[in-house]
């Protein structure tokens, strides 16, 4: 089934090579010409889903339906395609499950569906993987990172690379062809060095732009921290939109992380309610601010709260547990104490904000601090955004096998050497893509995460 039974439409697809013989079993369709299998593709038919063969006497609607029918290698998986479009009961449904597979269909694993438009060459590696990012996008950028990659902008940036790559392979190669002759030198040194560094620098840009693309696509944490009864719950509260976390004037309230997501000009942050910070003899409070100290150092933003002003030793204190980390620091409670000027001295390179949490006065002046402190890079949905981990990991290994050609070259190392980091490169960029022999294990992994039905 390509979507869950209980809504006003449900769709089940079939795909392979008996597909449209399997369908026309138990499709009655509508009109003097009862059959499908001498039909076009991309070709729409109403018609009736039978318990049974068609030619049986004994066989009963199960319910009127369109079928959509598709040819290869024009289809999505690139084989010849059914979908079936009926009522969104879960009986029914279930009765055209049942009946198809008494023809002969067996059920789709999960991701099957992708992984043969993949084995089919409609779709390379990376683009398969971005079907699942794009059914599983929750915001505008992740969309667009998704969208982005489905288009094949990612391959495409591959490909470029790779064709430059053989190049070099090819022409180093050629003079290992050519070995008696000493003097002959198909690849100039000085531009195959400048054409190295090209590629390297276009995949370390590629490689760089993961942390960004990973934290879009899990959502930028945010650790709200500070001294117990400061108001932190009540802004997490604010920020998500909901009441997730229990708001008391009782110091100590808060002795684990609470954790929620919101969407903050298109992109997801997560943020994190701690235990307030003090000296407690408690020892479950003092296990909630222990992990209040784990979660800081696991945040990419630490929004500080504060309700006056601090000795310097406290805010030195700030600092150092927030180094490496962007510091917003909030002055809470403005609409008692508005202190917020008077904190610039103290943090210097942080960003500066007051609100009044509990009177919601500049909690949108909060979330712009925020996004701009996240520092999200400006993109298209046709700009390259890496995202995978596996991504990730091939290009590091490129950039390293590219790292050795260039060593090489700077110390005259023979030309077979340095063809085999090149060829150590291509291999990396082909895993990304697919184009290398790619394991069962690897491919088990990427389509194991889809659901049935695509």
């Amino acid at each position: 089934m390509a979507t869950p039974a209980g809504g006003a439409i449900g769709i089940i697809r079939i795909s392979g090579e008996n597909a449209i013989d399997i369908a026309d079993k138990v499709f009655k369709k509508n009109g003097n010409d009862n059959t499908i299998t001498k039909a076009k593709g991309y070709t729409l038919h109403y018609g009736q889903i039978l318990s049974q063969e068609k030619s049986e006497k004994t066989a009963a609607v199960i319910d009127e339906v369109m079928l959509s029918l598709f040819r290869a290698p024009h289809s999505y998986t690139g084989e010849d395609s059914i979908e079936i479009s009926c009522h969104g009961s879960a009986y029914i449904m279930k009765n055209i499950l049942q009946t198809l597979l008494r023809q002969g269909c067996v059920m789709a694993q999960p991701g099957e569906f992708t992984q043969r438009a993949f084995l089919n060459g409609k779709l390379d590696l990376s683009q398969a993987e971005a079907v699942a990012d794009l059914i599983a996008a929750t915001n505008s950028a992740t969309h667009k990172m998704a969208l982005s990659q489905l288009k094949g902008n990612f391959s495409n940036e591959l490909a470029q690379l790779r064709e430059q790559l053989l190049k070099l392979t090819s022409l180093l190669e050629l003079e290992l062809d050519f070995s008696d002759h000493e003097d002959l030198e198909f690849a100039d040194r000085t531009q195959l060095a400048e054409l190295s560094r090209q590629i390297d620098q276009r995949i370390t840009t590629l490689a760089a732009s993961f942390a960004s693309g990973k934290a879009m696509k899990e959502g930028i944490a945010v650790a709200i921290a500070g001294k117990t009864n400061v108001g932190k719950s009540t802004l997490l509260n604010l920020l998500v939109g909901d009441e997730r976390a229990i708001v008391s004037d009782i110091h100590g309230t808060t002795r684990d992380v609470i954790e929620d997501t919101t969407v903050i000009n298109g992109v997801t942050f997560r943020f994190i309610d701690t235990a307030g910070i003090r000296d407690t003899d408690d020892t479950i409070e003092q296990l909630g601010i222990d992990r209040t100290y784990k979660k800081i150092n696991e945040a990419a933003i630490v929004v500080w709260m504060l309700d006056n002003i601090p000795a310097k030793k406290e805010a030195e204190d700030i600092l150092a547990l927030c180094q490496h980390k962007t510091l917003i620091v909030v002055n809470n409670k403005t609409d008692i104490s508005d202190i917020t000027a008077q904190l610039s001295p103290l943090f210097p390179d942080a960003h500066i904000i007051g609100i009044s949490a509990k009177q919601n006065s500049n909690i949108q002046q909060l979330k712009d601090t925020i996004y701009n402190a996240a520092g999200i890079p400006s993109f298209t949905e046709n700009d390259v955004i890496i995202t995978s981990a596996r991504h990730y990991a091939s290009l590091v290994k490129a950039h390293q096998s590219i790292t050795n050609v260039m060593q090489a070259l700077d110390i005259d190392l023979s030309g077979d050497l340095i063809s085999e980091d090149l060829r150590a490169a291509l291999r990396h960029l082909a895993d990304i893509t697919g184009g290398a022999i790619t394991t069962e294990e690897t491919l088990s992994n990427i389509f194991r995460h889809f659901c049935i039905g695509k």
